[in-house]
């Protein structure tokens, strides 16, 4: 009898994991719409590349919730092909991830999009917010995955805030990303660098130059 009811206590999870549609991405110029929601917002004249030369990567994850749903990340077009190959490597692991949505959503703030653990690509802005270098976020070739559970750590403290239960890497919680895991197996496979083993740790941050 108990064996009957701790068996029915778990078919519910098995059965998500087990019937997960398969993956699925798609790649495709900037729709109008998408256009319309990047000016003035995350991408203005002055950035360092034009609209022309990113891509909407839709690419189908695997959430906290146990089920599958469907994001958008803003890329560049040299590299969409390969991230949406990243992305199929972490939904293959069952690697959680909270949301994805465009930083447009956000009002293209980078403390807002990760204070709500987003997922995101493209954002035409400096690096560390400061004049006049520009990150690498700012040329779509750099993506921050599960800002929360994996937070930059630097002199004036932990960013996300809300990361501060997640500095100790010692742990290994749902959505942390850890060196030979299966998201930086899935990212050096495409030869980006983690953010993660730079002196001022930057766990969520991956690039293609690792800067």
């Amino acid at each position: 009898m108990i064996i009957a009811i701790v068996a029915l206590a778990l078919m519910p999870i098995q059965a998500s994991a087990a019937t997960a549609p398969p993956y699925r991405s798609s790649v495709r110029p900037l729709p109008a719409r998408t256009k319309d929601l990047m000016r003035g917002s995350s991408w203005h004249r002055g950035c360092p590349v034009g609209l022309d030369m990113l891509r909407l990567v839709r690419v189908r994850y695997w959430g906290f919730d146990r089920e599958a749903h469907m994001g958008n990340i803003v890329v560049h077009r040299r590299v969409a092909d390969e991230v949406a190959h990243a992305f199929g490597r972490l939904y293959e692991a069952r690697f959680p991830i909270r949301r994805m949505k465009l930083v447009d959503r956000y009002g293209a703030s980078d403390r807002r999009s990760m204070a709500a653990d987003n997922t995101s690509g493209f954002n035409c802005r400096y690096r560390n917010g400061v004049c006049c270098r520009w990150s690498m976020h700012a040329y779509g070739k750099a993506i921050d995955i599960d800002p929360v559970e994996n937070p930059e750590i630097w002199s004036g403290g932990v960013s996300p805030p809300s990361g501060a239960d997640y500095v100790d890497r010692s742990q290994h919680r749902r959505g942390m990303i850890h060196r030979g895991d299966a998201v930086c197996s899935a990212f050096h496979a495409a030869g980006w660098s983690w953010g993660g083993r730079w002196r001022s740790p930057d766990y969520q941050h991956f690039s293609t130059n690792g800067k």
